[in-house]
């Protein structure tokens, strides 16, 4: 006998675009502005040389794998902030730029800004013997991960008669545990002084590495230099502050096969190396690590 199936949700596509500029304003502090259209957009310090600004919202019907911010998308964004700054930018000031699109579930709000960023789970137990349960989870974003997550791994774990308490409510990000195993404000107000200790630990590297280390990999960090001692043993230095040893830490524990998943996915290296290092890295990679590019 069939098992019973929650209604299948309707998706809407959702396109987010973001710009990277060189630096708009001197200060640590985050901007938060509403467009004449209702919107939302933000303005923050990025890689300590750039504002990011974003997002939009637009429907989006073509192809995932390729989706790109257009034109339009960018006059918008540089017009918004000249609205607010002292500094006007416009497309040429642009040095970067990202998009994607959310799936979200479909609740008839008319404009794409308004459609629900909630999410919903659709659960089948299966429908004969042979038939495995199955989760499938539609719409939600990055701010409600944790939570959906949890929500869909209950179901899961009751379904495979799985007892162990739920855990992950109070567990710490990988790396994010430098004063213990339990989130903490230690974490945000004490960081500084993780990263001193950590270049007096490791003082044979440059500080300025370090304490980029230490922000993209906390803990993490003692994983990338388990075994190393000096700065020949870092391997090569493939571009500009970017090691063999990190490439190689990125690729074994972050599932990194090319430059752009190293110095943009898994960092944001590429704004501060010069054109042509994404080329280069892809080019070790092949040379370096054949099974892994």
């Amino acid at each position: 006998m069939a098992s019973a199936r929650a209604a299948p949700q309707t998706l809407r596509l959702i396109k987010g675009s973001h710009i990277v500029v060189r630096r708009l304003f001197a200060h640590d502090d985050a901007y938060i502005f509403q467009h004449p259209d209702g919107r939302i957009v933000f303005a923050i310090p990025y890689e300590r040389e750039f504002t990011l600004i974003g997002t939009t919202d637009l429907d989006y019907s073509g192809d995932v794998d390729t989706v790109r911010i257009s034109e339009a998308e960018v006059l918008y964004l540089c017009e918004l902030v000249n609205r607010y700054f002292a500094q006007p930018i416009g497309p040429a000031d642009v040095v970067w730029s990202y998009a994607g699109v959310r799936p979200l579930v479909e609740n008839q709000a008319g404009a794409a800004s308004k459609t629900t960023r909630d999410y919903r789970l659709e659960r089948d137990r299966g429908g004969d013997v042979a038939g495995a349960p199955m989760l499938t989870a539609f719409g939600g974003k990055i701010t409600t991960y944790r939570k959906l997550a949890e929500e869909a791994l209950d179901w899961i774990a009751a379904t495979l008669g799985h007892a162990a308490p739920a855990w992950s409510a109070h567990a710490c990000l990988p790396g994010g545990d430098p004063f213990g195993a339990l989130p903490s404000a230690r974490g945000v107000l004490e960081f500084d002084a993780y990263v001193a200790t950590l270049q007096r630990r490791y003082g044979w590297l440059a500080p300025a590495l370090v304490a980029r280390y230490a922000h993209a990999y906390g803990t993490r960090i003692d994983c990338l230099l388990a075994g190393r001692a000096s700065v020949p043993d870092m391997g090569q230095e493939i571009a500009a502050g970017l090691y063999a040893a990190e490439v190689d830490y990125l690729v074994a524990n972050e599932w990194a096969r090319c430059g752009a998943d190293i110095l943009w996915r898994r960092s944001k290296l590429g704004l501060h190396l010069p054109p042509g290092a994404e080329q280069q890295l892809d080019t070790w990679l092949r040379e370096h690590r054949p099974h892994d590019a």
